[in-house]
């Protein structure tokens, strides 16, 4: 074979691969057929069904213990009535204890996902059809909920990563510190087994409870609609990411329980609400996590409906719903508005909360006497829950609850074969929950879901992103950071006491397991010793210390004989460090703290009182935090966080996080601290988005101001359009204001004093935009208010000779007004302004499919051109190589622009299709050179 042909074919290849580079890119529907879609096969599994596989579907369940033998009862529902799933809970002793625990759990989800798959195997008798059939496989839902924080919302509390509570990591206030916790939660659990998890929550915490009362409180993110959307995104998309999208996440508590005071599980709350109120704050982390999400990861798969009653919901105060998942009208309002509705249509799915909680049974019957079980779950069905949660859902009469599920599968059978409406339905809600298996599990073969147990090796390995988090969350509450070296000048001394008073809660994995402590009475001063005892400085030794509970305060407050000598080690101690976890009326021992500071706070005058809150930072009024020191808040009690108060109690390090929720007792009003800090210069600027578009926008009749090049400064005229933008605006805790927040562009004229123009606009990433077309002549200034701050950059345009001319920016001088500022604000660094001249860079270019097309006509026609151009000199075979040769040259050239290597920037965003074109001519030339000198070599 001649050389030619060598180059022709290696030709052919380059400018194939040429062609592949330039082309539009293939669609998810391009490279996967229909008939490979979820969707598609979700509707052909669903026609070989039975009404019973068919009803058994929408059904989650639990079940006590770890027993899935063929003769449990479990067993009777995967395999004989095809339950869509199970839930796993520490209260219904499916884990087994610490050292067992993960391996166990492990162990059991393979053999639930087994039972069902043995079922399909053999055939069953269909009372409709003449021939018996093999039942359809359909993996199970195995879920959890793992909220973090360990016990008691954590279900699994030994042996993963101990993770931070969502109030934790919503103090870091960074939504990075959100994904990479998701992350971690998706990876282990997933390696587990588990894939489907009830939560997190979305919910924005509004109410801040009197001492003792119930509430979300960690469990939420904040009290910030904005932020708890930002966090609540981030979350969702680390546990897809870390699960490698084989975890369906069910956002909870919708339509938000962030105003409720009590319990979900225990009462069903009635909050003062109309669907306008919820829109505003409860709803927007939901629309955040499903029609606004910015991509499938950071989306929710589903919803978890809560058991909450809205007052005046329509807007008639006198009118009260009822529970939101057995409510269709209002579930159904709901549902309609624009972002749910367009995430509904792509797959959303709905789940109901627990239907045999005490507050539903409460709710039906205030003695808890009667319960219609059957009648409950087909109430929530038809509200529009796709799936239904049942756990201690026992009718009244019925031995068990495995008795009762049973008459509500097979009540359910029966209307689905009476009643095509309710088919429909049930169809329309299987075929939902169908799909969402279908994305976990392309396909549904068993080795494709049982999990490994080699996946267990790196499961409860991320320690340090729970550090990472516990140190950026650290707050400190009280005294204001400024004050703090003043208040205390120094970190215990070697001749100095410590009292250290801890809350202990005992927990346990299961009830025979043995009882576990999250936060020993000892751990605090354990953690002290291992960073700064004997061993590691010499800082401080044991004897100084001294661990007491909150138990023993509580012993000694009421007299009991014989109480712990806590009375007089605090009388010769100089520092007492209290260890806070939630206050809660049923733990009287919570409320000891507070007794100790109120009725016997002689022991505490001149000492030293520092006080780590581990849960919320609000359950202290005023008057007990101006008894402290210092007042820190560390929002959860795992390992970390011990760790981390040891260190701010020995100033290692300085508390950089903010308390994402308001602190009455401290005047920390979160509406004030999101809001614009009035201390701050709001810088202004064109609003140019790239290099190539850096000339203002114009109207069709106004006059087209010149585009500039990239080192020029654009200029105006009368009838021209200003594009503006502010920096990035900050709230008072420097970071920035949330979504929504109004901004003013104030336009003034020397031509008319006093007199002044404003366009509203509203912020998106802390940064605002608005556009002003000018109309006369003069000196325009322009500046920027976002109540309560009122300084900005200003921007001057001169045009009172009607000639175009360049904007220039005046730096205003702050003048700082006295006005109270929250305790919580640190001190505030003024941002530097960007100059207006200063162009942002632009986005990269790539060739288009028009880019290429111009530019194989320019290669093929430069290729014939030295073709015949150099037959002149040498014979036809050669003047054939030197032409492919410049060919291959070209397309050379031009794949190096698209592949984006170094260099290839300047020529394609700055000299734009030119560019690519001439590095295509000079890849020509460079090419009929290489030809000329393998003539000349051969010669």
């Amino acid at each position: 074979m001649s050389m030619s042909k060598y180059f022709l074919r290696f030709w052919i290849l380059l400018t194939l691969l040429a062609i592949t580079l330039s082309s539009t890119r293939l669609t998810k529907a391009d490279i996967h057929p229909q008939t490979n879609t979820p969707e598609f096969k979700a509707k052909i599994l669903l026609e070989r069904m039975t009404p019973e596989e068919r009803v058994g579907q929408l059904f989650l369940v639990s079940f006590k213990g770890r027993d899935v033998a063929e003769n449990s009862q479990i067993y009777d529902l995967i395999a004989r009535r095809h339950i869509g799933g199970v839930i796993l809970t520490n209260a219904n002793d499916n884990f087994a204890e610490a050292s067992q625990t993960l391996p166990e759990a492990q162990r059991l989800i393979t053999d639930i996902q087994t039972a069902e798959w043995k079922s399909s195997l053999s055939q069953i008798q269909d009372p409709l059809k003449e021939n018996p059939s093999n039942p359809v496989y359909v993996p199970l839902f195995v879920a959890i909920s793992q909220e973090g924080d360990l016990y008691p919302y954590d279900q699994i509390i030994n042996g993963l990563t101990p993770l931070p509570s969502l109030m934790a990591i919503g103090a870091t206030w960074q939504p990075e510190m959100a994904k990479q916790v998701g992350a971690v939660l998706g990876r282990e659990l997933s390696a587990l087994g588990f894939n489907f998890l009830l939560g997190p929550s979305l919910d924005v915490l509004d109410v801040y409870p009197a001492k003792g009362s119930e509430e979300l409180g960690t469990r939420t993110f904040g009290g910030d609609p904005y932020w708890v959307s930002e966090m609540g995104k981030a979350y969702i998309q680390g546990i897809h990411t870390g699960s490698e999208n084989k975890m369906v996440v069910i956002a909870k508590h919708f339509p938000g329980m962030g105003s409720s005071d009590r319990p979900p599980s225990e009462e069903i709350a009635t909050v003062r609400r109309s669907l306008e109120q919820l829109k505003q704050i409860e709803l927007q982390p939901f629309f955040a996590v499903t029609g606004k999400a910015e991509t499938r990861e950071a989306a929710a798969d589903g919803l978890l409906v809560s058991h909450i009653r809205y007052q005046g919901f329509q807007g008639n105060i006198r009118v009260t719903t009822r529970p939101v998942s057995l409510d269709s009208s209002a579930l159904e309002q709901l549902m309609a508005l624009p972002y749910l509705t367009s995430w509904r249509q792509e797959g959303g799915v709905m789940v109901s909360f627990n239907l045999g909680s005490q507050a539903v049974r409460r709710f039906y019957d205030p003695t808890e006497q009667s319960f219609d079980a059957r009648q409950v779950a087909r109430t929530a069905f038809l509200a529009g829950n796709d799936l239904l949660y049942l756990d201690n859902f026992t009718a009244s009469g019925d031995a068990d609850q495995y008795t009762t599920i049973v008459k509500t599968l097979d009540s359910f059978a029966q209307k689905y074969r009476e009643d095509p409406a309710f088919a429909q339905r049930v169809d329309a809600s299987v075929e939902r929950l169908l799909v969402l298996k279908y994305r976990l599990y392309p396909n549904f073969i068993l080795e494709n879901i049982i999990p490994s147990p080699a996946a267990l090796e790196t499961v409860g390995t991320s320690q340090q992103i729970t550090f990472e988090v516990a140190q950026k969350a650290a707050t400190l509450l009280d005294p204001p950071a400024s004050e703090l070296n003043a208040i205390l000048p120094h970190s215990p001394e070697r001749n100095e006491k410590i009292v250290i008073i801890t809350d202990v809660i005992a927990e346990r994995q299961c009830t025979q397991c043995e009882l576990q402590y999250t936060v020993a009475v000892d751990s605090l001063q354990k953690t002290i010793l291992r960073l700064y005892g004997p061993q590691t400085g010499g800082q401080i030794s044991a004897y100084q210390m001294v661990s007491f509970s909150f138990e023993d305060v509580s012993k000694m407050l009421d007299g009991v004989a014989n109480p712990p000598p806590i009375e007089d080690e605090l009388r010769g101690a100089s520092w007492v460090v209290f260890v806070i976890q939630k206050v809660n009326a049923k733990r009287p021992s919570s409320l000891a703290m507070q007794r100790l500071l109120s009725e016997r706070f002689e022991l505490l005058r001149n000492k030293r009182v520092i006080a780590f809150a581990l849960n919320a930072p609000y359950f202290l009024d005023a008057t007990d935090i101006s008894k402290l020191t210092a007042y820190y808040g560390l929002y959860s009690k795992t390992a970390p966080f011990i760790d981390i108060a040891a260190r701010l109690l020995f100033q290692e390090l300085d508390a950089s996080g903010h308390s994402p929720v308001s602190v009455n007792g401290l005047g920390y009003d979160l509406s004030v601290i999101t809001s614009p800090n009035p201390e701050q210069i709001i810088p202004i600027s064109l609003d140019i988005p790239s290099a190539e578009s850096i000339a203002p926008t114009t109207s069709e009749t106004s006059p087209t101001a010149p585009a500039p090049t990239p080192t020029q400064v654009p200029t105006f005229k009368v009838g021209d359009t200003l594009p503006l933008k502010t920096g990035i605006i900050y709230d008072h805790n420097r970071n920035p204001v949330p979504d929504g927040t109004l901004v003013r562009f104030v336009f003034s004229t020397g031509t008319e004093p006093g007199r002044s123009e404003q366009i509203e606009a509203f912020t998106e990433k802390g940064v605002a935009r608005a556009a002003f077309r000018i109309n006369s002549p003069g000196v325009l200034e322009i500046r920027v208010t976002s109540d309560p701050a009122q300084t900005s950059e200003i921007l001057r345009l001169d045009i009172t000779g009607g000639e175009a001319a360049a904007i220039t920016v005046i730096a205003p001088t702050m003048i700082v007004i006295a006005t109270p500022q929250p305790t919580l604000t640190p001190p505030f660094e003024t941002p530097t302004a960007t100059p207006v001249a200063a162009l942002q860079e632009g986005k990269k270019r790539a060739p288009s499919g028009g880019d290429w097309l111009a530019t194989m006509i320019v290669i093929w026609g430069c290729a014939i051109s030295l073709f015949f151009v150099s037959r002149r000199v040498v014979l036809d075979l050669w003047a054939i190589r030197w032409a492919l040769l410049a060919n291959i040259g070209g397309v050379l050239a031009y794949l190096y622009l698209a592949l984006g290597l170094p260099g290839s920037n300047y020529w394609l965003d700055q000299a734009g299709k030119a560019g690519i074109l001439a590095a295509a001519i000079i890849g020509v030339l460079i090419g009929w050179g290489a030809g000329w000198l393998w003539h000349r070599y051969k010669k």
